[in-house]
């Protein structure tokens, strides 16, 4: 699964609006907005910061596994 369907689901399954989670990992609304557009990728940091905030593995959001 590509990051840009990892993260629409994950925002789905979690009642999460862009800004919230945004809010939570510490980056801009529109940076959420770029990633979810396929128009980048988070960072090493900013990936560090989204496993960190919901407590669950980078794993996920880098599709390695399908579980949080």
């Amino acid at each position: 699964m590509e990051f840009v369907e990892i993260l629409r689901e994950f925002l789905h399954e979690n009642n999460l609006s862009q800004a919230e989670f945004a809010r939570r990992i510490g980056v801009k609304p529109g940076q959420v907005s770029e990633w979810l557009h396929g128009k980048a990728k988070p960072g090493y940091d900013t990936l560090k910061a989204m496993a960190t905030a919901f407590g669950i593995s980078a794993d996920y959001f880098l599709g390695i596994t399908d579980t949080y």
